[in-house]
């Protein structure tokens, strides 16, 4: 189970400004009117050497108020689903709502832990104010204003102690799983590659059953398949099913060695593919990109060429990722998609000798060095890779705080054009000799 902690409660109790806190950065789009965080639902999150994925459910709201409870509703239900913790948001400033009483009991009857936060408690008055949520029974209760940040550090640290640490299961085959948005034929494919209709796929969007790890072994290839498209018949909103899928995707990569991220090529890219694909990255993982439907295209005039670039476009700065396109209904060019995820799977576990390294990469530093910063000189003495399993390089040196990104990014592409890495982040460190 992928760490995924959910942040569940109505709207405009707070949730994006904790999840901003906890995710480091700026990342929801925050307004004030109501639900309008858009776009970055979800990013990951380290504390006390624990990490996880947090998942704002307030991105996926789309107005209009009679959708809204039951909307809220059937997210909080999701988020029991498929959450290993979940924090609950409620305002002091408005007291205990109805809602809020609802949420509650929906989130009474789980097994997960449940950490309650009540917000925006920023003076002596709300402190005593708050003590009414006491009445709502969880054991777990934290007053915190997530706009000041008071608090945020209690409630990371409890949240930290019900992470598990992840537990890779033993197995020497590569992992793989296809992950895409709503209809974008992960079930057609899935069932071309296994030849047979494991996944009973009709034509409304998300009634793939719920369904487990296969062992692929035919044609000489062998791995895994971590299938997650898995979305149950009862979601018929289309918000739950992009939260739902999303939630899937989430859990995919983090089960993974590398991800086939399928796009629907007359639909080209989209703001949430690029969201999963920063994922994907951010959690080091391998990555295929395949564009699906391409026989609904051919008869058009861009050629593939045009296409990919573009591609590789709405995916800068990483664009060292392989692309193919296929069509799993037509069976075409199927097997090359494997063939060539098999291939990044050996690129993300490859190992270069640190004489190899150095000798390739110490000349390219003396070619170009890194600049001079505020007359100090940066000296890169060596250069090893790190004994862990995606590839990251850590360069010994004098002053490391003084090398700039731009550096940085001028020795990854060093690295790749010595190495194979397609279609794997590579981390770069500085470290002090």
């Amino acid at each position: 189970m992928g760490n995924i902690v959910a942040i569940v409660g109505r709207p405009n109790v707070g949730k994006s400004t904790l999840y901003n806190r906890m995710v480091g950065e700026r990342q929801a789009i925050i307004n004030d009117e109501s639900g309008v965080t858009r776009d970055r639902q979800y990013g990951t999150s380290n504390w006390n050497g624990k990490n996880f994925t947090i998942v704002d459910t307030g991105g996926f709201v789309r107005n209009s108020d009679d959708v809204f409870e039951a909307a809220i509703r059937s997210q909080v239900q999701i988020a029991i689903e498929e959450a290993a913790v979940l924090i609950f948001m409620v305002d002091v400033t408005t007291g205990l709502t109805d809602l809020d009483e609802q949420i509650a009991a929906m989130i009474r009857r789980t097994k997960q832990p449940v950490l309650l936060a009540v917000n925006k408690v920023d003076n002596s008055q709300r402190q005593l104010d708050a003590n009414e949520f006491w009445s709502l029974g969880f054991e777990h209760t934290y007053f915190l204003s997530s706009v000041t940040g008071s608090g945020t550090g209690e409630i990371l640290d409890a949240l930290a102690e019900f992470i598990e640490e992840e537990e890779e299961e033993e197995t020497d085959l590569p992992r793989l799983a296809i992950v895409g948005q709503p209809n974008v034929g992960k079930s057609s494919l899935t069932n071309a590659l296994l030849g047979e209709d494991r996944n009973i796929v009709t034509d409304i969007a998300g009634t793939t059953r719920d369904s487990i790890n296969t062992h692929y072994n035919k044609f000489d290839k062998e791995f895994l398949l971590v299938d997650t498209a898995g979305i149950r018949k009862k979601s018929k909103v289309h918000e739950d099913l992009e939260f739902y899928s999303v939630m899937r995707a989430i859990k995919a990569i983090d089960e993974s060695d590398v991800i086939i991220l399928m796009i629907d090529a007359t639909l080209g890219v989209e703001s949430q593919d690029m969201s999963i694909f920063s994922l994907i990255q951010k959690r080091n993982k391998g990555v295929v990109i395949l564009i699906n439907k391409w026989d609904l295209m051919e008869k058009e005039t861009n050629t593939a060429r045009d296409y990919e670039k573009e591609v590789r476009r709405r995916f800068e700065p990483f664009t060292d990722v392989p692309i193919v396109f296929v069509s799993a209904l037509e069976k075409q060019r199927i097997f090359k998609a494997v063939e060539v995820a098999l291939e990044v799977y050996e690129n993300r576990s490859r190992r270069i000798s640190t004489s190899v390294l150095n000798d390739k990469m110490l000349t390219a530093i003396e070619r170009h060095g890194p600049p001079v910063h505020r007359g100090r000189v940066a000296k890169i003495k060596y250069v090893t890779q790190l004994p862990i399993a995606y590839p990251a390089f850590a360069f010994f040196c004098n002053n490391p705080k003084h090398i700039k990104d731009s550096y940085k990014n001028y020795l990854e592409n060093q690295i790749r054009f010595h190495f194979n890495f397609t279609g794997v982040p590579i981390s770069v460190f500085f470290r002090k000799k």
